[in-house]
This record gives C-alpha cells, structure tokens and sequence, in this order.
C-alpha cells in the first residue's frame, strides 16, 4: 500500500513538475514573435507587398515570405509595433510567458531608438525613402508611440510589468515628444490652430505625403494629438493653451448639420440635422476643406475629385465632436485654471 502511495506521489509530482516546465501560450502572441525583425520593430506588410495578418496560419510558405522580409520593413504605420508592444505585455500578464515580455521590451528598444533629437517620430524606421522619414502624425502613429510610453512613465495599462529601468528613458522620451507636438503646432498670423499630418524631419513645416495627402492642417490627427496632450498630469501652461487653441479650432470650422456617406459607387455630405462633420484636410492659411487627387492636385470641392479618390477615402468625419462635447469640458473640470 505504501509503495502505491509513493508511486502515487512520484507520478503526480511528476505531472506537476511538467505542467510548470511548459509555459503557458497564447496564439497571437507567439505569431508576433515569428513576424519581429531583428531591429525589434514590425512591418506592416511582408517584402512582396502582402499585409500582415495574425489571423492567417503560419504555413512553410508564409514563414519563407516572412523571413524574407528586411528591418527596411520596421514601422509605426497602421498601427504596426505599437499594436504588437501593447498586445505583448498584455500576454505576459496573462500567461507570464517571459517569450512576450522579451519581445515587447525589444520592441521597446526599437521605439526609443527611433525618436529624432526633435522629439518626433518617423513613420517608418530606418527606412528614409520617400515621405517614410517625415514626423509623423498621420493615421495616429506617433502618438501610439508616446501613448506607449506615457503608460510606462505612469505605470498603467499593464505596462507596470515592464523593466523598470524603462520609466525614466520613456518619462524622458515623452517630454521630448510634447516639445515637437508643441513646436508643430501650427499657427496663422500668430494664432495656434491644430496639427499637420506630417511634418519635414529637419524644418519641422507640414509636409505632403501621398499624393493625395497634401500638406495641409488634419483634423482626424489633431483630435489624437490633443487627447494624448489631455492625459497628461499636471500639464504646463503650453499645453493647455495647445489644448484650448486647438478645440476652439475644432469648434469654429465645425460643419453643422451634414454627416459623410462612404461607399463605392458616391460618397458625399448628406443632410442630417442630428450630425456634426470635419474635412479631414483644410488649407494651411484659409482654413477651407482641400482636396488631394492621385495627380498632385489639390480641388477644392469633394465632386471635382477622381472617382477613386472620391470614393476611396475618408475625406469627412465627426473626429472633433466627442472631443469638443464631452471630452474637453470633462478635462476642463480638473485643468481649467
């Protein structure tokens, strides 16, 4: 009976010791570290132009594509690093499989060694061709960043379990960062208004993109810029007047009564009483809704764009409503002095 008990004891001790050796997984998680480039970023799209999808199976085929493709590949586009560094440290929270943590802070590494002297960001790293090495605000991609290490310098959003040693290097990232948003803000004639979607690394001045993305101010951008710029404790005179600035930008250019129907065939402003619309792009000095084609031209009306332009972008939306109805006052409660 003895022996039986023991035997008992051993087998599941045994079962016990294996459950711990095998780490616990999860799916996505261990994708991302197949799709990490040695420079510790993330494309957005593999070397033959297909977009990254953790949805799909790793088949030989796909493995082969990925590692074929170069750290040129690394960027903040489309969310690419920022949304893998979130989704890591989330997974080491769950699983406390070290795997996600190490390739989180790697990532890490690579957003701290991408960040110009200026405090900006570059949409892609270190690939400068093109408008890839401009400051880059558009689709959100800089302020991913500094919404990354702001939860770091204030440890929140999971990202208290990262090393610690990375606190004062994002507290003094995020300050340079705040300096460039600060900088960039665009002024007429002395008056702060709101943010380009990107900007010349060097000059610092709005810059074109696509050539349908002309240099222009960006309202869907800006609203992110000044809800990152609302995060911040104990924000200086600075940056409650960017804030301030920028929301009586948003209040005055408002379009009321139109929202923005997109689809394949027509898209246009529509009637609609209960609704509030922004153009996405306005002129740098007139403050009026502009236009980008595929040609270089700017147009100054939605219908005297190409039918694929027209219908393949969003050139309206409600980006400022939220901010300027409830986001803006509820901020103002706590920093409104």
């Amino acid at each position: 009976m003895m022996k039986i008990k023991l035997l008992f004891t051993l087998i599941c001790s045994t079962l016990l010791l294996s459950c711990y050796a095998q780490q616990p997984i999860d799916s996505t998680a261990d994708k991302m570290l197949v799709y990490q480039l040695g420079n510790g970023g993330w494309p957005k799209q593999l070397d033959d132009k297909s977009v990254v999808n953790y949805g799909v199976a790793l088949t030989p085929e796909l493995l082969a594509k990925i590692k074929a493709t170069k750290d040129l590949h690394a960027t903040f586009d489309n969310k690419a690093t920022s949304r893998e560094v979130v989704y890591l440290v989330k997974a080491y929270k769950k699983t406390q499989n070290k795997a996600y943590l190490t390739a989180a802070e790697k990532g890490l590494d690579y957003i701290l060694s991408a960040q110009y002297a200026n405090g900006g960001w570059p949409q892609y790293y270190p690939d400068k061709a093109s408008y890839r090495s401009e400051i880059t605000y558009n689709d959100d991609a800089m302020i991913n960043v500094l919404n990354i290490l702001q939860d770091i310098a204030m440890q929140t959003n999971d990202f208290e379990v990262v090393n610690p040693a990375y606190i004062k290097k994002a507290e003094k990232a995020v300050t340079k960062g705040i300096d460039c948003i600060i900088k960039t803000q665009v002024k007429q004639n002395g008056t702060l208004t709101i943010w380009a979607a990107q900007y010349d690394k060097d000059s610092m001045l709005p810059a074109k993109a696509r050539a349908f993305e002309p240099a222009s101010l960006s309202t869907s951008e800006s609203a992110g810029i000044v809800r990152f710029l609302m995060r911040l404790k104990n924000p200086s005179t600075e940056v409650k007047n960017a804030i301030a600035a920028a929301v009586k930008w948003f209040d005055t250019y408002k379009i009321v009564g139109y929202r923005f129907d997109r689809n394949k065939n027509i898209s246009a402003l529509v009637a609609d009483h209960t609704a509030n619309t922004w153009a996405r792009f306005y002129d740098l000095d007139k403050n009026t809704p502009i236009f980008g084609d595929r040609d270089n031209t700017i147009k100054t009306k939605l219908e005297e764009l190409s039918p694929e332009r027209r219908n393949g972008y969003a050139w309206y939306g409600n980006w400022g409503q939220k901010l300027i109805e409830k986001e803006y006052p509820k901020w103002l409660t706590t920093n409104g002095k």
